[in-house]
């Protein structure tokens, strides 16, 4: 043992950890989420005769798009170390207005809801990014905010409006080789959320403030544009989900949406990205994402489960890998 490492590991009190665990426990962060779901598809396909068909492979994917393309936008905002609990009402909102929209043609179905929705997440950076505000606080009400908006606008739930555009219901029900037209413009964001947070200066921004927002400040980084832009995002892409679930659906469902924001963090999480922030990506969410899917389809190919018990895996999940977050990162400010 060098002296150097002799004298790092009488100050930390513990063996030095070797580069090839340090790999391993990188590896186990970033893509350990990607591991778990190919086991439980292996599993699942050894276990069930239904399982692995192309029916169910695309009824996962299928209904995991909505889901997707929600998380894009966590994944941005706990990575910069913040949290967003209006996501659930948003996507339900969105819904709403995208469907009440209909009556007035595509465009209208379409803008209406991210125009309000992301007006929403507009506030919500400002609030955080300029006056300081907690974003647990400010997105909680939001969450409150936007509920109470849709149910005003749907007389307390008691009207549902009903999709009337034939062209922006194809865009919800419309396929392309047994896949709905969502799971593509989900992966199309998918791919230009990877490339923004990987490839321009604005990720990095996103990475440094979460990692330390004030040595992020010190270095010139726009701090508070940058959380503005990201929770305009997350507003943007929450209202987005709802608008294609309403096409899908072919009306604006008001009951949606309950606890949909624990189900996203969870997805975000599971992913891989720390709650802390400062690390984290998209590949790791999307399987987060399928992750959580799979778990609904075995549960379902069970038959003696109800489909409340995926509430009891999801945290089980989500407690495991908290847990296995704490010890790698542990791991690694040891090496």
């Amino acid at each position: 043992m060098t002296d150097t490492a002799m004298i790092a590991s009488a100050g930390d009190g513990n063996a030095p950890v070797s580069p090839r665990s340090e790999r391993i426990s990188r590896l186990l962060q970033h893509h350990g989420a990607l591991m778990v779901l190919l086991v439980l598809v292996v599993v699942g396909s050894v276990a069930f005769d239904s399982f692995a068909t192309p029916g169910n492979a695309a009824s996962i994917i299928v209904s995991s798009s909505f889901l997707a393309i929600i998380a894009i936008g966590m994944t941005f905002v706990i990575i910069s170390g913040g949290i967003d609990l209006s996501v659930g009402s948003l996507y339900v909102l969105g819904g709403v207005l995208a469907a009440y929209g209909s009556q007035y043609g595509f465009a209208v179905a379409l803008l209406l809801p991210l125009a309000v929705c992301g007006a929403v997440g507009l506030v919500q950076g400002l609030l955080i990014a300029r006056a300081g505000m907690a974003p647990f606080i400010v997105t909680l009400a939001g969450l409150l905010g936007a509920r109470g908006l849709m149910l005003a606008i749907s007389d307390e739930g008691a009207t549902t409006y009903l999709v009337e555009d034939a062209a922006f219901a194809a865009l919800g029900q419309g396929s392309f080789l047994g896949l709905t037209y969502p799971v593509y413009i989900a992966i199309a964001l998918a791919l230009a959320g990877m490339v923004l947070l990987q490839r321009t200066g604005f990720g990095q921004n996103v990475y440094a403030i979460g990692g330390n927002e004030q040595a992020a400040a010190l270095m010139g980084v726009p701090v508070a544009r940058t959380k503005v832009w990201i929770y305009l995002m997350s507003g943007l892409l929450a209202g987005l989900a709802g608008a294609l679930n309403a096409a899908r659906l072919s009306s604006g469902v008001t009951i949606l949406g309950i606890g949909l924001e624990l189900d996203v963090i969870a997805a975000v999480v599971i992913g891989g990205t720390l709650l802390t922030g400062g690390a984290g990506g998209l590949t790791g969410t999307m399987a987060g994402v399928l992750l959580l899917g799979v778990i609904q389809s075995l549960i379902n190919q069970v038959g003696t489960l109800t489909s409340a018990f995926q509430q009891v895996v999801s945290g089980a999940f989500l407690a495991l890998v908290v847990i296995a977050q704490r010890l790698l990162g542990r791991a690694q400010r040891l090496s």
